[in-house]
């Protein structure tokens, strides 16, 4: 019989969502074990973090300290009993940066389950 076990559903969150999330986001895409998203905290951020994206995610991962902060004081309910990781990846890479995608990777990897 085929694997029907759930996608996992990960959520990248950064401040403007332009560089590092969707960076993330676009790694996943394509792997069947996983859905992903990409959003920001920022007003300005293409697609700004809603509560029912810490809502559908399954795991979350931010890029700073201080995005993880901001996002535990708005999101704290939906937050119960969800892992949240932060990545401590600085916003000085562009949309998928080759080493970006290497220290995403390297960084998130260790916090999926392994098959």
């Amino acid at each position: 019989m085929p694997d029907v076990s759930p996608r996992l559903n990960l959520l990248f969150v950064c401040g403007r969502a332009q560089w590092r999330s969707p960076t993330a986001e676009r790694m996943f895409a394509r792997d069947p074990r996983y859905a992903s998203r990409a959003r920001g905290l920022s007003p300005k951020a293409a697609r700004t973090l809603q509560r029912r994206d810490v809502e559908w995610a399954d795991v979350l991962f931010v890029m700073e300290h201080t995005q993880a902060t901001r996002l535990r004081a708005a999101h704290r309910d939906a937050l119960a009993g969800k892992p949240l990781h932060v990545l401590e990846i600085p916003d000085d890479y562009r949309y998928m940066d080759p080493e970006l995608v290497r220290v995403l990777h390297e960084r998130i990897d260790a916090h999926l389950p392994s098959d």
